[in-house]
C-alpha cells in the first residue's frame, strides 16, 4: 500500500466564503476505483462526501486527482473509506464531515461503508 501522505498531498483548499455559517456541502464522486487485495480485480464505487467546512473547503479537482490516485492500489473497501476520511480530516479540517462508499455488487452481495466524523456515538 503507498504511503496515505503522498495522496494526502494532492488535496487542495479554499477559504471558506461564509465561515460563521454552518451549511452544509455534499460531493458525489461517482467514478471511484481502487483494486481488490485478494483477487486483484477492480473494484468500482461512489463515494459521497457530506461535510460542513470550518475555514476551509476542498477544491474540486485536487479531489477528483486525489480519488484517482487509488486506481492501481490494492485495499479492502473499509480501509480506503477510513484512510480517505483521515486525509480529508487532516487536509480540510471540516467541522463535520461523513464519508460514504458505496461499492458496485460483486458475487451478488453490494457493500456500502459510512464514516462520520465527529463520531456520532
Amino acid at each position: 500500500m503507498s504511503d496515505s501522505t503522498n495522496f494526502r498531498d494532492t488535496l487542495e483548499v479554499f477559504d471558506n466564503p461564509s465561515p460563521e455559517r454552518n451549511f452544509t456541502i455534499e460531493h458525489h464522486c461517482p467514478e471511484f476505483t481502487s483494486v481488490c487485495p485478494k483477487t486483484g480485480q477492480p473494484d468500482y464505487g461512489t463515494v459521497v462526501f457530506t461535510y460542513v467546512p470550518d475555514k476551509l473547503c476542498v477544491e474540486l479537482k485536487s479531489l477528483k486527482m486525489y480519488l484517482q490516485r487509488f486506481r492501481n492500489e490494492g485495499i479492502f473497501y473499509e480501509a480506503v473509506t477510513n484512510r480517505i476520511m483521515d486525509d480529508f480530516l487532516a487536509i480540510v479540517k471540516p467541522r463535520r464531515v461523513r464519508i460514504e462508499t458505496r461499492w458496485t455488487p460483486r458475487g451478488g452481495l453490494n457493500s456500502n461503508i459510512i464514516v462520520e466524523y465527529p463520531d456520532p456515538s
